[in-house]
């Protein structure tokens, strides 16, 4: 079967084995050389492809909900979007989130998800109280935190086995809307001092026009927000609109991301504005538009994601930002956020500064644009987010991991790697 991940590139062919009960999978395990498990196919680039895949998101099953203390246990392959619709009428949310509900539970784990509260909660294995996986020898380990097989699996992109399920602790809530506050700002010193006034509320993110030039680099919008007080637990998951072609790939160009751009920020207010928005629009605004990755047209595009050290962020920023505008590839998406103190996983994206994500289309010339990016990010003392990587070199790689050599070693003393392996962790040789 032909497969991709959610930036459409690379695209390869690989055989499917469908995660349905244990039995199996560790039949599977002995008869099978190399594999990686993939969810919902929502990771970026090509950290769940391999020529074999254990597809997991079949493997779905509600296992326990104590509703008193929001302790929610799953199988790996349930969706956020689903433990939402379950709990959030029940006054629970999700105490860590990223930008969409359309993961896995187990993607989220094997991912090490942030969302726009990193600053407060730290990334999602914050929230796991335990996890069950599979290793390659079919052994099945119940794990926690304190434990070595916990730092390597959180944000090991799979590379250490098959998680099976978890057990997670959520957000007590008393509304299904959030209190949002939009700080218009006009350059990149406003923005950080944006960030810097509002860093006490609990969740923030901004847009960032990486087109402007001159004065106005770095000028973005700042949404921040808290659940409000309201009693209103109606959620449900809205219909969405649906793009049912690939776009013609000069749909996207300089003109028409600065014309986006252009109005975005144009419609928003001077100053400091104040509305009430629900659950779906605030966290998960692009999930309303079903297969949105087709408006890059049919090679695809990447998403560059780099997080940089917090005393190196501004002068970073400000040069990247203007590498970007200086090429004219510019993003319309270009989400900025602010991160709290590193975990102890070996390999979670977070460290305490900023980080700035952007979508690019698969282009001539966007791979060049990309390497000068990474010497930037190097220089800076930053690093590359794994899940939305496609082209990262192992020489970028390593210089942001500082942990890499224990990972390396712990999967190999547990024959890991010659069994749990995908397109990336071969490039850059994890």
């Amino acid at each position: 079967m032909s497969l991709f991940s959610w930036g459409m590139y690379p695209k390869i062919i690989t055989k499917k084995f469908a995660l349905r009960d244990r039995e199996s999978l560790k039949n599977y395990l002995e008869k099978t050389t190399e594999f990686i498990p993939y969810g919902n196919g929502r990771s970026y680039g090509d950290s769940a492809l391999n020529e074999n895949i254990i597809y997991c998101k079949n493997y779905n099953n509600f296992l326990n909900f104590d509703e008193q203390n929001g302790m929610l246990t799953c199988q790996a392959g349930v969706l956020l979007s689903e433990i939402l619709d379950s709990i959030v009428k029940r006054g629970w949310f999700l105490k860590v989130t990223p930008g969409t509900k359309l993961i896995t539970l187990g993607g989220a784990i094997a991912s090490d998800v942030h969302g726009k509260n990193h600053h407060i909660e730290g990334c999602f294995s914050e929230c796991v109280e335990e996890l069950t996986i599979m290793l390659p020898d079919g052994e099945t380990k119940v794990c926690k935190k304190g434990d070595e097989l916990f730092y390597a699996t959180c944000g090991g992109m799979g590379l250490t086995g098959v998680i099976l399920s978890a057990k997670i602790s959520l957000k007590k809530i008393n509304s299904k809307n959030i209190n949002q506050t939009t700080i218009k700002t006009k350059n990149l010193k406003e923005t950080f001092e944006a960030f810097e006034k509002y860093q006490d509320m609990p969740y923030s993110v901004a847009w960032i026009d990486c087109l402007a030039k001159d004065d106005e680099i770095g000028k973005c919008l700042l949404m921040v927000g808290d659940f409000a007080d309201d009693g209103d637990l109606d959620y449900k998951s809205k219909k969405k609109l649906s793009i049912a072609f690939n776009f013609p790939s000069f749909t996207l160009n300089n003109l028409s991301v600065k014309a986006f751009n252009w109005l975005y920020y144009a419609k928003a207010k001077d100053g400091v504005s104040k509305q009430k928005v629900d659950i779906n629009s605030f966290f998960y605004p692009l999930d309303a538009i079903g297969n949105w990755n087709r408006i890059y047209g049919k090679n695809g595009f990447t998403q560059y994601q780099f997080i940089l050290p917090k005393e190196s962020s501004f002068e970073g920023l400000k040069e990247i930002l203007s590498k970007i505008s200086d090429s004219g590839k510019g993003s319309f998406l270009a989400v900025l956020k602010l991160y709290a103190k590193e975990n102890n996983n070996y390999l979670s994206f977070p460290m305490e500064g900023y980080s700035l994500a952007l979508d690019f289309k698969i282009e001539e010339g966007i791979f060049e644009l990309l390497d000068a990016l990474d010497e930037v990010v190097v220089k800076y003392g930053g690093r590359i987010y794994l899940t939305k990587d496609v082209r990262v070199s192992k020489e970028t790689f390593e210089k942001g991991y500082p942990q890499i050599e224990k990972f390396r070693e712990f999967r190999k003393n547990n024959s890991m790697d010659t069994k749990f392996n995908s397109l990336q962790s071969k490039r850059v040789q994890i």
